[in-house]
C-alpha cells in the first residue's frame, strides 16, 4: 500500500507539472469558501481532500481496491480520529474551567466531511456557532 500510495502521489505530481492535470480550485477559492464558513461546497467535497485521491477511473480493479483501503485509513487515522480527539481535547477544558473564556481556531481541515470537531462537540451537548469574517466576537 505504501509503494502504491507513494507511486500515485508521484504520477499526481508529475501530471500536475507537466499540465495534463489542474487542481479544480485555486488557494483563493479555498481561503475565500473557509472566510465565509462554506466549508460543504464542492472543494470540501472530500474528506481527505489533504492527501492524494487515489481513487481514479484509470486503476485497473485490484488497484481499486488497494486505493479504497488507503482512502478509508487515511479518513479514519487522519480525519476522524484526529476530530475526535481535538473535540474531547476542547470539551475538557471547558468542564474543568467553567469559568474561563476560552477562544480555539482550527484549520480548514477540522472542518471537512463528516466527523468534524463541531459534530464532536455538539454531540457532547455544546451549541456551536460560526463567526463570519469580518464580524466581531
Amino acid at each position: 500500500q505504501v509503494i502504491f500510495a507513494l507511486n500515485q502521489t508521484l504520477l499526481q505530481q508529475e501530471s500536475l507539472r507537466a499540465g495534463s492535470f489542474q487542481i479544480p480550485y485555486t488557494t483563493e477559492d479555498l481561503i475565500k469558501h473557509y472566510s465565509c464558513g462554506n466549508l460543504s461546497s464542492i472543494i470540501f467535497n472530500h474528506d481527505t481532500s489533504q492527501v492524494p485521491n487515489f481513487i481514479n477511473t484509470t486503476l485497473m480493479a485490484h488497484e481499486l481496491v488497494t486505493a479504497q483501503e488507503i482512502d478509508n485509513y487515511f479518513r479514519q487515522e487522519l480525519i476522524y480520529k484526529r476530530n475526535e480527539r481535538m473535540g474531547r481535547r476542547v470539551k475538557d477544558l471547558l468542564e474543568e474551567y467553567p469559568d474561563k473564556s476560552f477562544f480555539f481556531a482550527f484549520g480548514a481541515g477540522h472542518f471537512m466531511g463528516n466527523n468534524t470537531v463541531i459534530d464532536v462537540l455538539r454531540r457532547e451537548g455544546y451549541e456551536v456557532e460560526h463567526t463570519p469574517a469580518g464580524q466581531a466576537i
